[in-house]
């Protein structure tokens, strides 16, 4: 059965849960009132409730109402969370979706006690205007299974099945990452006001240049640097701007921040026992 036909319960409406909510709403393959949303303050999620998604404080009656459990807390909540709905969990019928960073489908079946199918997801905040690049893995879920999880991310964005050793990598990459490129093109606006622009017009430009950059690659399968080369003539302005970011470590810098990211996304569970 298609996972448009299955009632859904995200529990912990934070950013990403309503985010996640809000994308799957706006693709029109999924209806608000078949998609329950919990959290402990139901009052920050009024705007939600006029849009037609159900709301809770209750993560028992929720999961005992749905087909996919989507789990977005935060990993030191994750425990308790798991501990409040193990008697409602029904490994022959839910499928169990967690976005919890640092968390192995291993950890979340023993805290249960129940071989539930646990499929690991990595989207990221692009979600809302499904634009996601979301990865997913398991190490106990059928390939039926992992086809109606692709499917479900698949209308939020792009959706990429990896190993599952490989999960926490894709939060650094693309969870945290999508951070680092807003920041990036936060810098590249500053400069743009800095040589004369004013800030909306400078902010504008850059985003619009950054997704002109990502379009070239995704759409016409390129490397980078074969369309850095089209715009780097010698002794040009191109490449003496690129050696100059060089020289203050730009990309160096860069893949160290998406490692610190990794190495600290893997702890984020553990370090917290």
């Amino acid at each position: 059965m298609s996972t448009i036909s299955k009632k859904i319960a995200i529990i912990g409406g934070g950013n990403m849960g309503v985010l996640l909510a809000k994308g799957l709403a706006a693709s029109g393959n999924y209806q608000p009132e078949n998609i329950t949303i919990t959290r402990r303050n139901v009052r920050l999620l009024d705007g939600l409730a006029s849009e037609g998604f159900i709301i809770t404080d209750n993560n028992k009656a929720a999961v005992a109402q749905a087909d996919v459990v989507v789990i977005t807390v935060l990993p030191q909540q994750l425990d308790k969370a798991l501990d409040n709905i193990k008697e409602e969990v029904d490994a022959d019928k839910h499928l169990l979706i967690s976005i919890v960073s640092g968390v192995s489908g291993k950890d979340i079946t023993d805290r249960l006690g129940k071989e539930v199918q646990v499929v690991r997801a990595m989207p990221n905040t692009a979600i809302a205007v499904r634009e996601s690049m979301t990865c997913i893995a398991s190490s106990n879920a059928t390939l039926e299974t992992m086809a109606l999880v692709k499917e479900m991310f698949d209308t939020v964005g792009e959706t990429l099945e990896i190993h599952e050793e490989l999960i926490t990598s894709a939060t650094a990459l693309c969870a945290c990452g999508i951070a680092f490129f807003l920041r990036s093109i936060r810098a590249a606006s500053q400069g743009g006001t800095e040589i004369g622009f004013h800030a909306a017009e400078a902010l504008h430009m850059a985003a619009q240049t950054a997704k002109g950059a990502a379009s070239l690659l995704l759409k016409q399968k390129t490397h980078p640097e074969n369309e850095i080369d089209k715009v780097t003539s010698p002794k040009g302005c191109t490449i003496a701007g690129l050696n100059e970011m060089e020289h203050f470590g730009f990309s160096s810098a860069f893949i160290k921040g998406i490692k610190m990211s990794a190495v600290r996304a893997g702890g984020l569970y553990t370090d917290e026992k």
